[in-house]
């Protein structure tokens, strides 16, 4: 099971990595808002080591790269907590590129229990994703749409 948490937190990562690659704006826009400007090229770097380990774990596992993951998810945590707590309008995280992913607290909900899970596979040691059951890979294939479809939720236009 715990390839299989870490194998989402892999995929997400993939997923929202390579939409940042494409398109940082919305990424680059969000960090402005909070106070924290970085151009879209230091956007597409980060979002290039992003789709790198999220390959990394789906291609080999292993501690380190669980721990790296586990990492990148409370940094994610960290600046949804920020752009919600700033005042600031921020109508977009920035995550996955073109679709808006306002933040929530139920975003950082959701980037702790992926920061957990990855730190569990750093303390117990994570199998590649590739070379996991195929129950384990649906799991994890379920779980990174389950999370994708959660993060990207359109926002509730009926509260103010």
């Amino acid at each position: 099971m715990l390839t299989a948490l870490v194998g989402a937190a892999g995929l997400l990562l993939l997923g929202a990595g390579a939409a940042k690659v494409v398109d940082p704006t919305r990424t680059a826009g969000a960090l402005a808002a909070v106070g924290r400007p970085v151009g879209p090229a230091v956007v597409r770097a980060g979002a290039a080591a992003e789709v790198v380990l999220g390959a990394v774990v789906v291609a080999v596992g292993g501690r380190l790269p669980a721990a790296l993951v586990a990492a990148s998810y409370v940094a994610f945590a960290g600046f949804v907590a920020l752009a919600l707590r700033s005042g600031r309008p921020v109508g977009t995280c920035g995550c996955f590129g073109r679709p808006d992913t306002p933040p929530r607290w139920s975003h950082v909900a959701v980037d702790l229990a992926l920061a957990a899970a990855a730190a569990g596979g750093a303390v117990a040691g994570v199998d590649a994703l590739a070379e996991a059951s195929p129950p384990a890979i649906a799991a994890a294939l379920v779980l990174a749409g389950g999370a994708y479809a959660a993060l990207t939720r359109p926002a509730d236009r009926t509260r103010s």
